[in-house]
């Protein structure tokens, strides 16, 4: 007999005068009272959004200037770095310009060297490209491109980006809080984050989710309470950065059987996130998860059949059948979703915590 839970939470209002941070006491008997918690997924799974809707319910509940500031750099770099992915794939899958005029603007977009984009990119230099993005956006080729990007590498917020370029390509923009969520930067290293939520001291263990990065994690598996686990479940048709052929839900769930059974977790509890509900849902209807699992007997065209499909591929890795398993549907970007379900995951997490506690 297995243990498989999946709770849905209710709203509630979080706590704004603590603050995150990102190293905590060394102190043992301190760090006994620390909640750790682990948070492990593949690339773009939706870790970083996930800290940043903490820092939103639990901690700050806004972020300073200069991460403001930070993140308006970085939202430029989104913006120009997913437009010339979507140019150079336009040409590859050789898709027709609808408007032939539109092909002056791709020269500057491409001119912006890789070295210019990873510094920061001046607001002027910013606003002089932003009206020609906009109009290779709005033209059909571009967004033809765009709705075969499971055919190529490219990072989903662009869209929401490209869509608010009016508001961001002006002098007075700043970014705004669902601005700064669906920010993409990649995790790298070790990070810790501590909140504390209803006078209880939580640290959120955030390792970056590249292949690259997974060596480092098994460096923070020594007292966890609870493993967090994030899949991009609107991933099932694309494949992994790193070596362009393997099925990115494969991958995740090759990860996941990874650290669910290792030894040095096995007291942990196991909370998975399936993250990207949003998208997931707008794909069905675009891309058959038939073509990409064979052994997919549900409706395609139905949410609940392929999340409970995806669960089932998680669930059935586990080796310890006893030991419990929570899992929910979330979408990292939308805040009410997050404060709903973290509610139900700080419940479970003191439960694990006090079930540690009377084990040792």
């Amino acid at each position: 007999m297995s243990s498989v839970l999946c709770c849905f939470g209710q709203q509630e209002n979080g706590l704004k005068n603590s603050q995150p941070r990102k190293v905590v006491t060394k102190d043992s008997k301190n760090n006994k009272k620390i909640i750790k918690v682990l948070l492990l997924g593949s690339g773009e799974s939706g870790k970083s959004t996930f800290i940043k809707q903490m820092v939103l319910i639990h901690g700050a509940g806004e972020f300073s200037e200069e991460e403001i500031k930070d993140y308006q750099n970085q939202i430029y770099q989104n913006i120009i770095i997913a437009m010339r992915i979507l140019v150079s794939a336009k040409e590859k899958l050789e898709i027709e310009w609808e408007n032939d005029g539109n092909k002056k603007y791709v020269e500057l977009i491409v001119r912006l060297a890789s070295t210019d984009i990873e510094r920061t990119i001046n607001i002027n230099k910013f606003l002089e490209v932003c009206p020609k993005i906009k109009k290779l956006w709005n033209d059909n080729g571009i967004k033809e491109t765009f709705n075969k990007r499971n055919r190529f590498q490219l990072t989903e917020s662009c869209k929401y980006f490209f869509d608010n370029l009016d508001r961001i390509g002006t002098v007075e923009y700043i970014p705004t809080n669902q601005d700064i969520l669906y920010c993409r930067k990649a995790s790298r290293g070790i990070t810790e984050h501590f909140f504390e939520i209803k006078k209880i001291p939580f640290m959120f263990i955030d390792v970056g989710g590249q292949r690259s990065q997974r060596q480092k994690w098994f460096q923070c598996f020594q007292d966890i309470t609870a493993m967090l686990f994030m899949v991009a479940s609107s991933e099932y048709d694309q494949v992994i950065f790193e070596d362009r052929r393997t099925n990115r839900l494969v991958e995740s769930r090759s990860i996941f059987e990874t650290v669910v059974n290792n030894k040095c977790l096995k007291n942990a509890g196991v909370i998975l996130f399936l993250n990207k509900t949003d998208i997931l849902k707008e794909k069905l209807t675009q891309s058959n998860i038939k073509n990409y699992f064979a052994d997919f007997n549900g409706d395609p065209l139905k949410l609940h059949d392929v999340q409970c499909f995806i669960i089932d591929k998680f669930e059935k890795t586990r080796q310890d059948r006893y030991r419990p398993f929570f899992y929910h549907f979330t979408t990292a970007v939308d805040t009410e979703n997050i404060r709903r379900v973290f509610r139900d995951c700080r419940e479970t997490i003191l439960e694990m915590n006090l079930k540690m506690l009377n084990m040792q």
